[in-house]
Parts: C-alpha cells; structure tokens; sequence
C-alpha cells in the first residue's frame, strides 16, 4: 500500500450533494399528485344539487390533511365557509403555511381548521360532508364505520350529503404491484408510484404506500402511509342507511373521448373493469 508523502495536505473526504428527494417536499408532490380540489368540489356539488336542487354553502372536510379542498371551496363563492378536520398537527401546519396563506384575507377568514378526530362533533352542521382518497377505511370494523356515519350525519344540515370516494376492481387486489406516473417532466420533475404491498382476503386489511422518484434518480420511499381495511361500495351504501341516511346513490364516470372533462352519473350497475374509481353519496 502507497503511503501518504510526508508534508501532504489530508485528504478531504467528499460532502455529497442534497439529491433532489432531499429537497422535495413531501406535502407538496403530494398535492400534485393526487389531489384535484376543483374536480372535488364539482362532483360535491353536482351530489347536493341533484339531491335538494340548490347549492351547497357549507363543507365540512374529514380527514382534511392539508384542507387544500377546504381553501378552494370558499374561493369558489364568497359566501362558502369550509371546516377542516383532522389528527395530525404537522399536516395541518403545513396547509396554513402552504395553502391558507396564499388566499385573501376574506377568504382565509371563512375557512376553519381543527386538529381532532373525526368522530367529536364540534362544528356547525353543513351542507356537504366529504371523506376523501378512502380516509374513512382506516376504520377496519363495521362497529367504527358504523359509528363515524352516524356522527357524520349529525355533523349534517337537514338537507346534507356525505360524500367519499371509492375504488375497487381485480388489479386494486394484487399485491406488490406498483401504479407509476410522470407528475412533472424535466430536469426538476418527479413520479409518483402508488404501491398495492398487502392484501388479506381473509379481512381484507391492505397497505399501501406512495413513493416519489425524482429526475436525478433519488426516491423519497413510503413518503406516505396506509393501513387500511378494503371496504366495498354495498357494504358502505348498508352500512350508510343503518346510520340513518334516508337514500345512497353511486356517481361513476362515463366514458368520454376527454379526460379533461369527466362527466359523472348515478348509476345501479357499471361495468366490471379490472380498476374503478367511484363516489358514495349519503342522501340524509
């Protein structure tokens, strides 16, 4: 082995640079990623208005994580107010600095956020309750369901809708199957990978993880978490009517030539696609 000369400076170790899953932002890759509040608050007044034929004012969002649907919802008309509901502290920071922020003082004024869970009723009754991407099924009895439905209907106006969305299909049952996607192109861009990692069909509990792998090669693994039981849409719609919901409906997309413009019906049969995504509207 060379020796190092006598008199020679030391070697410097190498600092290696941030990669860009360093830099990322969890919270914000996921928002562009996954979250379309505009396309949510469509298909949440499409369900009102179909049901009491005139619009919805008042969103209480369960689960809300960063409330971005929640900020939008009260740009949307002056004369919305929004509550958003959830657990966790860190999230909620990150959605007053990163989103509530951004809107005008009139408008942040009308949007509420309340770090607790689900099940306390706190909250004026609204127009539209909404448990979106499958938040309530970290409920894994019938017993907790049952019980977050019937506190949701409380949380409801006399003329209120809650609305979820669902997904199902043979593939959603596969596991260690990864769904990839480009979110941003270029040399700052990144994917998103959604992965199916465990399915019981014993009890249908399920994980499943979001990863995000960036332009110069790096991952961000398991950025996001999911321990949940696979609920099925008649089990929800029963389960719904025992809490005492007078009416359920199922919204599906219909097949059209543009994406960018979904159109979504009431359906009693769709078609047996291997993947499906889909709303429940509790009708009370």
């Amino acid at each position: 082995m060379m020796s190092k000369a006598k008199g020679s400076p030391p070697i410097q170790k190498k600092h290696n640079k941030p990669t860009l899953a360093d830099k990322a932002d969890k919270y914000d890759c996921y928002q562009q990623s996954v979250q379309e509040p505009e396309h949510e608050i469509d298909i949440f007044d499409q369900a009102f208005r179909e049901a009491y034929n005139r619009k919805a004012l008042k969103l209480r969002e369960d689960f809300c994580g960063t409330f971005a649907v929640c900020c939008y919802w009260v740009e949307s008309d002056s004369k919305r107010s929004a509550w958003g509901i959830d657990l966790c502290e860190e999230t909620l920071q990150w959605g007053k600095n990163n989103n509530l922020n951004k809107l005008k003082e009139k408008d942040s004024r009308r949007v509420t956020v309340m770090e607790q869970d689900v099940r306390e009723r706190s909250t004026p009754q609204v127009d539209v309750l909404a448990a979106q991407n499958f938040s309530f099924w970290i409920f894994k009895t019938r017993e907790e369901v049952l019980e977050y439905f019937k506190v949701a209907y409380a949380n409801l106006a006399s003329e209120g809708v809650i609305v979820m969305d669902m997904m199902g299909g043979r593939d959603c049952y596969d596991s260690d199957l990864v769904d990839k996607r480009t979110i941003v192109k270029g040399k700052k861009g990144f994917k998103y990978h959604w992965e199916q990692a465990y399915f019981n069909p014993v009890n249908s509990h399920c994980k499943f993880y979001i990863h995000f792998k960036f332009a110069d090669g790096s991952k961000m693994k398991k950025a996001f978490q999911y321990d949940w039981r696979f609920w099925t849409i008649p089990e929800v719609r029963e389960l719904l009517m025992e809490a005492g919901f007078k009416d359920t409906v199922v919204y599906w997309e219909e097949d059209t030539e543009d994406d960018e413009d979904a159109t979504w019906s009431k359906v009693d049969e769709a078609p047996n696609d291997y993947s499906w995504l889909c709303y429940v509207v509790g009708i009370k």
